[in-house]
């Protein structure tokens, strides 16, 4: 399998294992699954003509109810991604997960656009040889199967061939798709000794997430151990960005080692 080393904001050196095309194959065949199922459901048990009978000479109302009725799998490994934290049900599955290149959790903004670039890594040249099929030109029927084809797999093409197995909505998005091999090694990194008495100061520490406490810790160790005080003032105010905590008081690293202190005692009683 392919590594992937990110070099964060702080200076530190972090490896990934990339998921291999055959993992994202079968996450987005399970996918897909889950799709074809909610089709048929939709199609087997809503009784679409009691809604042509009751709209009978409204045609955009029962336009309108049809695109409502789809648009779960439209959108589904959009919010999927967005509320599983870079997983979709197959991702989950398959123990693979999207994160930014600099190893962060990806925005909002990132996830829009894997989604929406997925037209052109999965059926751009379907939509080519659509357009040509409704020409009625003389063409080659092999050629055209073939653009069908490889427009169905040039995202994984992509995949395969590209330094850092990345689709096309990835290299735009600035995202990559991680193995979670070793997700126990991965929490345990993470972990802080504190005490059944310890009362939490900053509950918007929950905004973080795993990966983001994992890198946390590392830089602060790091700087922590080199007297590094200016990493130490770019990874407390990447902190207040990131949870949005008010500015305290405290000392750089008091405050960071009450983060981690803090987003150990949310996730380990929640």
């Amino acid at each position: 399998m392919k590594r992937l080393q990110i070099k964060t904001a702080q200076n530190v050196n972090i490896h990934f294992t990339m998921a291999n095309v055959g993992q994202r194959l079968l996450a987005f065949v399970i996918d897909n699954i889950i799709k074809f199922a909610y089709l048929y459901f939709v199609i087997s048990f809503f009784d679409f003509s009691l809604i042509e009978n009751t709209f009978d000479n409204d045609q955009w109302t029962i336009k309108a109810i049809d695109v409502l009725l789809f648009l779960p799998i439209t959108f589904y490994s959009l919010y999927s991604e967005i509320l599983l934290n870079g997983q979709t049900i197959g991702k989950k599955l398959l123990k693979i997960k999207v994160i930014n290149e600099d190893g962060f959790k990806p925005s909002i903004t990132d996830y829009l656009i894997r989604w929406f670039l997925r037209v052109i890594d999965f059926n751009f040249f379907s939509l080519v040889f659509i357009y040509i099929a409704s020409l009625n030109l003389d063409s080659n029927e092999f050629l055209l199967v073939t653009i069908f084809i490889i427009g169905k797999l040039i995202g994984f093409l992509m995949i395969l061939f590209t330094n850092k197995s990345q689709r096309l909505g990835d290299i735009m998005a600035n995202t990559v798709v991680i193995y979670l091999k070793d997700e126990v090694k991965f929490s345990d990194t993470i972990l802080e000794k504190i005490a059944e008495t310890y009362k939490p100061v900053y509950p918007a520490v929950i905004k973080l997430s795993d990966n983001d406490a994992r890198i946390i810790k590392e830089t602060f160790i790091n700087a922590s151990k080199l007297n590094d005080y200016k990493t130490l003032i770019k990874l407390r105010n990447k902190i207040l960005e990131v949870t949005e905590i008010k500015s305290t008081n405290t000392s750089d690293r008091e405050f960071i080692d009450t983060v981690l202190k803090d987003y150990n005692y949310y996730t380990q009683n929640m």
